[in-house]
């Protein structure tokens, strides 16, 4: 365990327990946790180590709601397309193709490169072979919430479907407390290709197991007129009449929502991850977030896979959530930047059930935090650095990222792996996806 005491000063501070800046001043880490916040002046406490932030933002990780860390193999593989031709024309044809364990870990370790590298502490992921995806989660040393897939048809590393859900409960049960970086969960891939049966099995067993159930939902205008044509309702009204909309459960997309539909999700009090790169990329839609967030629902923000954003950049979602809800509601004070940065912290932290333990510098909570280099021609001058952050600020501007107090990335180099290795070894199973 690392007890080492460490002190990160000098920089504007952003705790996000609260919408304030305090400017100079200092976060105490002691063995993996925050152990204070202090404004400029206030008596520090002796450390082992001092890490000079002058220049930078001190903030939380960033917390990405929805991902797919494998499908960095696919990056640019088909672009261009509607969903349905996309998933069903190209991916899941070199998912049957090429997915098997080896592969899954080399695109996840990619993947978690991708975002330690920008700035992303914790990513929310479902896939299969997930056990591979904790494997590399651990080898970069970042936190992650890790759902193991379920569909009904055979699907890699599942077969039979008849045995989708002991599957992913034994992945589950193997994992439930191998690491306190990795939580388990368990992923429905939607409700159109999940039958009811499945969805309530798989329902059942995160509440066995007490883990967080994830779905896409209403992501698409063809999957709400084809339930409302074939049922009557709505994915949302299925899932309610299912009894699966509760404070542990991950709605992921939400695009074609009405008011009734928001009053379900609400009253159940389930979860939302935005995902506004893939949404707009595939032209799903507009998610009404703003409404979402005005019933009090906990919204976070999330990349998708890096097959259909085509990047797992954080900022650039923070960036694009902001002026894509004004754009859409001709509203310019919608989705200010302060909420856009909670959307990206301590609001992502709450819809995956860790905003106890992450998603502000609080004392007590887990010190993963990142310092943001404000010393850049893009971000000068400095006059509201959350401003910054949400509309100037990338990835790249990341300088120094701590999980758990441990250092993986410092002055913008990766310290837990030989990235380049993985991207030549990812590079070589591209070559062969490329000639399906």
């Amino acid at each position: 365990m690392n007890e080492e005491t460490m002190l990160i000063k000098g920089g504007w501070v952003i705790p996000m327990t609260h919408r304030t800046v305090y400017e100079r001043g200092a976060v105490w880490v002691k063995g993996g946790i925050i152990g204070g916040v202090f404004q400029e002046g206030e008596a520090l406490p002796t450390v082992d180590r001092v890490v000079d932030a002058t220049g930078c933002v001190v903030m939380p990780g960033l917390v990405n709601t929805h991902c797919h860390t494998p499908m960095s193999l696919f990056r640019g593989l088909a672009d261009d397309m509607s969903l349905s031709v996309w998933l069903n024309d190209h991916i899941f044809p070199a998912e049957a193709a090429y997915i098997n364990p080896g592969t899954v870990r080399a695109g996840a370790l990619l993947s978690c490169a991708e975002m330690l590298l920008s700035g992303t502490t914790t990513v929310c992921d479902g896939y299969f072979y997930e056990e591979e995806v904790a494997e590399a989660v651990l080898i970069a040393g970042m936190r992650a919430v890790l759902g193991h897939g379920v569909i009904d048809f055979p699907a890699p590393g599942v077969p039979d479907p008849f045995e989708n859900i002991a599957t992913a409960v034994r992945f589950v049960e193997a994992w439930q407390h191998r690491s306190p970086l990795i939580t388990p969960s368990i992923f429905c891939h939607s409700a159109f290709t999940c039958g009811e049966k499945t969805l309530t099995r798989a329902k059942e067993a995160c509440r066995r197991l007490g883990v967080l159930f994830q779905i896409h939902t209403a992501e698409t205008q063809d999957e709400v007129q084809t339930m409302r044509e074939d049922r009557g309702i709505s994915p949302y009204q299925l899932l309610d009449d299912l009894h699966l909309l509760d404070e542990s459960t991950l709605l992921i997309h939400n695009v074609w929502m009405d008011e009734s539909d928001i009053d379900l999700v609400a009253r159940g009090g389930a979860m939302a991850s935005h995902n506004p790169g893939s949404n707009t990329k595939l032209a799903s839609g507009v998610s009404p977030v703003p409404r979402l967030l005005d019933h009090g629902i906990h919204v976070g923000l999330g990349t998708d896979g890096s097959a259909s954003n085509n990047n797992l950049d954080l900022f650039g979602e923070m960036h694009l959530a902001a002026k894509l809800h004004k754009a859409y509601s001709l509203d310019p004070s919608v989705m200010d930047a302060w909420t856009v940065l909670e959307m990206a912290t301590v609001e992502g932290a709450k819809a995956l059930g860790l905003g106890g333990s992450i998603g502000s510098l609080h004392p007590g909570k887990r010190a993963d935090i990142i310092l943001v280099d404000m010393n850049t021609p893009h971000l000068t001058p400095v006059h509201n650095p959350v401003s910054n952050l949400v509309y100037a600020a990338t990835g790249a501007d990341v300088r120094d990222v701590f999980v758990d107090g441990r250092q993986v990335v410092k002055d913008g180099g990766l310290l837990t792996m030989d990235i380049k290795a993985v991207m030549d070894e990812v590079s070589r199973i591209a070559r062969e996806v490329g000639r399906l």
